[in-house]
């Protein structure tokens, strides 16, 4: 019998009535004798509505007490699904991260999957159709509720599909992978296939459409993975690997991100001392930082780098500490920047990309404070005024 792992976003369960349409999608698939691992993420903005209450609450919430607030989110959608289902026919099961054995590691609100106890879902499957998991959530080895991130329910429904075996699809309101967002730019183009690396370097340059985790998951596990509209027939984006790609262009996506905070720190002295708390500072709150770049001159030391707006809290934190030991340091965290990336296979291959992306920028009289690449990426920080037309500009030049 086959069996597959689908995920369903908040979008697709944002309420009663979505929830039902999908139940009673779920029981056609079952109907053509497949097994069926369900991965639902909280209903909507529910996370979005959990964080706003804490805000009424305290400014400083602990993080153990934040991820058992938010695991009540993904909990309420299992518990409703599996309810229509039961009530259809069609034997389910509802699971939180906990019952479900996915154990974590790291930081309570940022954790990782470490393992996944299967024994449990082939003996539910003896008795039931489906297994719906509440995604985003796991445990530690303290037995302590985890979160895994924004988007964590992706890498919640790979990381089961790499337990189990089987292939994996991911269901959101957009009708696969674009070259970029179509919101932005309507004539963007829909890819039928993309490779697992393009996938992986536009999810983490900020494309939003799958979480960069559960691509590399699915990379090095070799998990066929699909992108596609929920509930709809039209054709959605397989993410492959490398070699199956038939053509390959220059470029393939340009990702804009708006999530991001520019943070300057500056400090009279030229003490490694403070660059070494900084970067310590930063690995233990397991903070992702980018765009990196550091002056050192006779007046002292200058760090600017960006990271995501949903860091800030921490961040000032950290500084907060650092000050009481370094009290000349001063801190600039500005949130009116963007960054623009371009992002390509096919850049290993092609000269003149750059050039291309700078000449344009330029031309329309877009400044650009910042650069990084990569082998198979280009991206600059603008000010996010300036994003969405920038975004336009290098689709219109790349032909996307």
């Amino acid at each position: 019998m086959k069996r597959s792992v689908l995920k369903f976003g908040g979008s697709s369960v944002a309420d009663l009535s979505k929830i039902k349409d999908i139940a009673n999608y779920l029981k056609e698939r079952t109907e053509n004798d497949e097994q069926l691992v369900v991965v639902v993420s909280a209903m909507g903005k529910t996370t979005d509505e959990l964080l706003e209450n804490v805000k009424h609450i305290t400014s400083t919430p602990n993080d153990q007490d934040l991820a058992m607030l938010l695991t009540t989110g993904e909990q309420q959608t299992i518990s409703y699904l599996s309810l229509i289902l039961n009530d259809i026919g069609i034997k389910s099961k509802p699971l939180t991260g906990y019952q479900a054995g996915i154990e974590t590691i790291g930081h309570h609100l940022k954790s990782k999957i470490s393992s996944i106890k299967t024994d449990l879902f082939n003996q539910l499957f003896l008795t039931n159709k489906v297994i719906i998991v509440a995604g985003f959530q796991g445990f530690n080895k303290e037995g302590e509720l985890t979160t895994l991130g924004r988007g964590g329910s992706d890498t919640t429904a790979v990381a089961l599909a790499a337990a189990l075996g089987s292939t994996c699809e991911i269901y959101t309101d957009v009708t696969g992978v674009y070259s970029t967002d179509p919101r932005i730019f309507p004539a963007a183009k829909r890819w039928d296939m993309i490779s697992y690396e393009e996938m992986m370097e536009m999810s983490a340059l900020g494309a939003g459409v799958l979480e960069t985790r559960s691509v590399e998951l699915a990379n090095n596990n070799g998990i066929h993975l699909y992108l596609g509209k929920t509930l709809s027939t039209e054709k959605g984006t397989w993410i492959v690997p490398n070699d199956q790609m038939l053509e390959r262009k220059a470029v393939t996506g340009v990702a804009l991100d708006k999530d991001m905070s520019h943070v300057t720190l500056t400090d009279s002295s030229n003490g490694e001392a403070l660059l070494n708390d900084i970067f310590k500072k930063l690995e233990q709150e397991e903070i992702n930082i980018d765009m990196i770049s550091q002056i050192r001159n006779i007046t002292g030391m200058q760090l600017s780098f960006t990271a995501k707006d949903s860091d800030e809290r921490q961040l000032i934190t950290i500084f907060n500490l650092l000050k009481e030991t370094y009290p000349d340091l001063t801190v600039s965290i500005v949130e009116d920047y963007a960054k623009i990336s371009v992002i390509g296979a096919g850049m290993r291959d092609m000269s003149g990309v750059a050039s291309r992306i700078f000449r344009t920028l330029i031309e329309s009289e877009i400044p650009y404070y910042q650069v990084t690449t990569s082998e198979i990426s280009v991206s600059c920080v603008i000010d996010e005024i300036n994003g969405e037309k920038a975004t336009r500009l290098l689709c219109q030049k790349f032909d996307l």
